[in-house]
């Protein structure tokens, strides 16, 4: 199992600093965090897409392409790319360059996104949002497949014998589909036989079975072979040298983070009892000590029937540098040996 971290580029409380000053401190940060991940062992490493001032990673390619000339084993990926809202043969040529400076370890994570503020920033129709998905994945999976293109759809001009350029390094650049809660998203992933990127931010992870064992059915029955269906799992949390440490440290970002977040979406305030429950041995969240983390990511893949990659999304609660740092260290030192171990 691969493990890594995801990050949302999350801009750190500004204090003293200024707004921008803060904001660039933030991405300096953030960019030695992915240096040291790969200095510690760490398998992948993912940047979000968002549109939103809480978060700095509206041009998560360029985030990547600096980290890529300052690492040399971890993947680099994203996490996920809003294709719905996005151009694919810039897409496309974005990530093979990624793909170039880096040595052939660049990744997509395509996805719909959980926000929506990508569509009115780019002029397109929320009712959409499925069928640009749909026109937009064929298109960039054509492009990595074929370098010459001919591609007509409904929301694109057409492409007659177009060659797209450059090509990465990598002979087909990965692509993974990421996926919510919506059955048909995983029956597609299934079909086209893409990598799934299950992202479980809340409730029980094991609820999540049925819908990839769906993926795994409509992969079989398109003819892909099992070895091709990965599954990986994006999930919320934190290591420390102890369970109460991870949890006093973390709850509290957490909680204003998805307080916040549930105003805009109808939900109720964090509490901790809800919290509680998150950390306990049913819940989503994978807050803890090493040897905790590590029995909680055996026992989701367990449940999910095996997964292929775990990546921890740990910077949307108002920790340090130095903290996520630490985790970073505990993951590479204590997680990583123990999970590949099976114990």
């Amino acid at each position: 199992m691969e493990i890594g971290i995801d990050s949302f580029a999350a801009a750190a409380p500004a204090g003293a600093d200024s707004q921008t000053e803060n904001r660039r401190k933030s991405l300096t940060e953030l960019i030695d965090r992915i240096v040291y991940a790969d200095e510690m062992g760490l398998d992948v490493f993912g940047i979000g897409e968002h549109h939103r001032k809480e978060f700095l990673d509206s041009a998560a390619a360029i985030i990547l392409a600096a980290a890529a000339a300052r690492t040399s084993r971890i993947k680099l990926t994203s996490a996920v790319t809003v294709l719905s809202a996005a151009d694919p043969v810039r897409v496309f040529q974005e990530f093979a360059t990624i793909d170039l400076i880096s040595n052939g370890r660049a990744e997509i994570v395509a996805g719909r996104g959980s926000f929506t503020e990508a569509f009115p920033l780019f002029g397109l129709r929320l009712n959409d949002y499925d069928a640009l998905f749909s026109e937009k994945l064929e298109l960039l999976l054509k492009i990595r497949d074929e370098e010459i293109v001919t591609w007509k759809g409904q929301f694109r001009a057409p492409l007659t014998q177009q060659a797209i350029y450059p090509r990465p390094l990598q002979e087909s650049l990965p692509i993974w589909q990421g996926v919510g809660g919506t059955p048909a998203s995983f029956v597609r992933a299934g079909f086209l036989g893409l990598p799934l990127m299950v992202a479980v931010i809340g409730g029980e992870t094991h609820r999540f079975r049925p819908l990839i064992d769906m993926y795994r059915q409509a992969g079989a029955k398109a003819g892909h072979a099992p070895e091709k269906l990965k599954v990986g799992l994006h999930s919320l949390g934190y290591v420390a040298e102890s369970t109460e440490t991870a949890v006093e440290e973390y709850y509290p970002g957490y909680a204003e983070t998805f307080t916040k977040i549930g105003k805009e979406r109808g939900w109720p305030p964090v509490t901790r009892n809800h919290f509680n429950t998150q950390v306990g041995e049913l819940g989503a969240l994978v807050v803890g000590s090493p040897a905790e983390v590590v029995e909680k990511i055996l026992r989701h893949s367990e449940a999910l029937g095996g997964i292929d990659r775990f990546s921890f999304q740990m910077d949307n609660a108002n920790l340090s540098h130095a903290q996520l740092k630490n985790a970073i260290e505990l993951i590479g030192e204590e997680v990583i040996p123990r999970v590949k171990a099976g114990i």
